[in-house]
């Protein structure tokens, strides 16, 4: 099958292999090649947010974790621990994406609260603790929703790495969701 079968545009000629070469010796932008059709500053403020919101969920769930109390807690304590561990790891993903895309991520703990979608929670009750925590899954759900669908395919990385987290925060909801039940 040709291009034209595949449905792939060939109106516009072979890729310029030497123009490409040429591009990509500009070393300053790192991993941000010149095709880049990303507005770089607002998708790092947005990942700035996703890496603020995914701290605040971690030192949530690790809260919960340590103060939930009872041995009939001990499954839903280590399912609050897994999921700390995998907000942490979201993180790290999102954190290394705002450094390909030459931005800082930002770990100032003076403004992470502020920066965050989800909210911390202080509840002592271990029915409050999955409340909590479902109701802040929800809110990063919808976080990454409206992110994928305002960063569209112009930046198709970041498109997916908030694609991959999010079907993670779902699962997330749906474990939390179980235990209320």
């Amino acid at each position: 099958m040709d291009l034209k079968q595949s449905g792939r545009d060939t109106t516009q000629g072979p890729i310029d292999v030497a123009a490409i070469r040429q591009a990509a010796r500009n070393l300053e932008d790192g991993a941000v090649s010149s095709g880049y059709q990303g507005n770089r500053e607002e998708i790092i403020e947005m990942l700035n947010a996703a890496l603020a919101t995914e701290l605040v969920c971690a030192m949530r769930y690790k809260r919960h974790y340590y103060t939930a109390t009872g041995l009939v807690n001990e499954p839903i304590k280590a399912e609050f621990l897994t999921h700390a561990q995998e907000e942490e790891e979201h993180a790290g993903r999102i954190a290394e994406r705002i450094v390909q895309l030459n931005g800082e991520p930002d770990f100032n703990p003076a403004t992470i609260s502020q920066r965050s979608h989800a909210e911390y929670d202080e509840c002592t009750d271990i029915k409050g603790m999955i409340r909590a925590n479902l109701v802040a899954e929800r809110i990063a759900i919808e976080s990454y929703r409206q992110m994928i669908e305002r960063i569209g395919d112009t930046d198709p990385t970041t498109k997916h790495l908030l694609i991959d987290i999010m079907a993670v925060e779902e699962e997330h909801a749906d474990d939390m969701r179980d235990l209320l039940d």
